[in-house]
């Protein structure tokens, strides 16, 4: 039997690269031959299309939703689409290629299981192809598919792809980026997208989209350690939960059971799920990423920012001094010394950077030393130590235990995000 939508498997992905290699008409393309548009999006492309004078239907349109992005012909921000087939359903983040909206790519990227990295064929692998690559790797990002876009304006040469191929894994081995795919597309004429070209005889290795349809997704979020960040601790005062205390929060990763041994980090509280709640019904067991209330047999100080795991499986990190690699998005420095607003999961602390150890220079994929402060847009390895111990796993383990981001307490702006890589 077919399974329904809501049990469908689903699969994130980001699109990046750099201006103008065609990372929106890729997904309008996607979207369009896929027949996953309504007729009066449809229309209204049409119409967008005629009145900026285009030849034919511009299929970019289809993401671009903001007035700036339509008018200068550019992604600004990020934009999220869904649409699925028989195999699968999907959520695309179309991300920025603009350097300056590399923090975006930031956001769109990190949800992300697959991320698809554009590259002009007749440019080959530029700074930004290497920015949002190192980006994708670090975010955790388990497969990479290089589309080399726009084989029809080098007359699909096959030369021109192998080309960008070496170029490509020469740089992906320096940064040690693995689980690549190469795809040679052109997301205008449709070729290699969803139906298989018939100008590059002597590419076999499927479209574009039969890869995402059958591409392991990955462990799933119920096969890790059980993680549960505290978010609210439940105590109505009524007749009816009479003494009742339960701890809410949605488990990030693993699974729970009624009667499981468990340990309340940072604290080190040991006790009992003794019930495993979702409204009003009574759970024996709790999967990743569902959102429960557990009541446990002893009654222990635990507050919103504490962390749930089994006391049988491997534990967390806790520590006051944290090494990580930062991507900086805010115009205004990071300072060493200066103490921001750090929130990770449901924790909150403040803490100040103690050590920039480098920053990477994206060109040279070198590494920069003696650093004192970072700019919008930089990456670098940076130390920093907080007021509260923070509860941690390596973000290659678990994405939500293993991330954080800085705030500047004067303007309240996300200025950071980290993404914890070194367990000391």
């Amino acid at each position: 039997m077919e399974k329904g939508y809501l049990d469908m498997e689903l699969l994130r992905f980001t699109t990046a690269g750099s201006v103008d290699d065609g990372k929106s008409t890729l997904i309008g393309r996607l979207l369009y031959d896929s027949k996953s548009i309504f007729e009066d999006q449809l229309e209204a492309v049409e119409t967008a299309s005629r009145n900026r004078g285009n030849e034919e239907l511009n299929l970019a349109l289809l993401t671009d939703g903001l007035r700036a992005e339509r008018e200068q012909g550019i992604t600004i921000d990020v934009a999220y689409r869904y649409f699925a087939t028989p195999r699968r359903k999907f959520i695309i983040a179309d991300t920025p290629g603009h350097i300056q909206y590399t923090r975006n790519m930031v956001t769109g990227a990190s949800t992300a299981d697959l991320a698809i990295i554009l590259i002009d064929a007749r440019n080959g692998v530029l700074e930004q192809t290497v920015r949002h690559s190192f980006i994708a790797s670090t975010l955790g990002i388990s497969h990479i598919v290089v589309c080399v876009n726009k084989m029809d304006l080098v007359g699909f040469s096959q030369q021109a792809f192998d080309d960008i191929c070496t170029a490509y894994r020469n740089m992906a081995e320096k940064l040690r980026i693995g689980g690549i795919t190469f795809i040679p597309i052109s997301a205008k004429l449709g070729d290699n997208v969803v139906t298989e070209s018939e100008h590059m005889p002597w590419y076999d290795g499927g479209t574009l989209l039969h890869l995402l349809e059958t591409i392991p997704v990955g462990l799933s979020l119920a096969e890790g350690p059980m993680r549960m960040p505290v978010q609210h601790v439940i105590r109505p005062i009524s007749d009816r939960f009479h003494d009742f205390r339960g701890y809410a929060g949605r488990l990030c990763s693993g699974v729970l059971h009624r009667g499981d041994a468990v340990v309340v980090f940072p604290s080190g509280n040991r006790s009992t799920v003794e019930e495993i709640r979702f409204a009003e019904k009574e759970k024996d067991e709790a999967f990743a990423p569902e959102s429960v209330t557990v009541c446990l047999a002893d009654d222990i100080d635990i507050s919103r920012g504490d962390l749930i795991v089994r006391s049988d499986e491997p534990q967390p990190q806790v520590s006051q001094d944290v090494t990580m690699t930062v991507c900086w998005l805010r115009e205004e420095p990071l300072q060493l010394g200066k103490r921001y607003v750090i929130r990770q999961a449901t924790a909150e602390t403040v803490g100040v950077v103690k050590e920039i150890e480098y920053k990477l220079d994206i060109n040279s994929l070198e590494r920069i030393y003696s650093v004192t402060q970072l700019a919008v847009n930089d990456i670098a390895r940076i130390r920093i130590r907080t007021a509260l111990p923070l509860v941690f796993d390596a973000y290659a383990q678990n994405r939500t235990t293993g991330s954080l981001i800085f705030i500047d307490p004067d303007t309240n702006d996300t200025v950071g995000a980290g993404m914890i890589t070194i367990i000391e």
